[in-house]
């Protein structure tokens, strides 16, 4: 098994969110995040007053998929999520050792 996390931009989640489920994806988890990478992030004015915004609003989302399903969707979110621009997001895989399904304590995949 294998943890994929993909942060990605706000105004892609919806489309990267649709193409998961079209490939038959549907458990994740999503969290609203801030942060930056080479973005750095940028200035705005309020009130006269120059300030800089450095951490921006970006999603985060968190899917255990077994090993078979993995490639499959790292593709899907890399065409869904990628605009061509600085900030897109990235990918993160690491493997997972086991799974444990808290209602029926299931374990492995079949936790999934």
């Amino acid at each position: 098994m294998m943890k994929i996390e993909a942060i990605i931009q706000p105004s892609r989640f919806e489309s990267v969110k649709d193409a998961l489920l079209e490939i038959g994806i549907d458990g994740m988890t999503v969290t609203e995040v801030r942060g930056h990478g080479r973005q750095k992030g940028h200035t705005e004015i309020y009130r006269g007053r120059e300030y800089t915004v450095d951490l921006l609003p970006k999603i985060k989302l968190e899917l255990v998929l077994p090993d078979n399903l993995v490639n499959r969707a790292v593709e899907t979110i890399l065409k869904s999520a990628k605009t061509g621009k600085i900030g897109d997001g990235k990918i993160f895989l690491s493997r997972v050792e086991e799974a444990i399904r808290i209602r029926n304590e299931e374990r492995g995949e079949s936790a999934l």
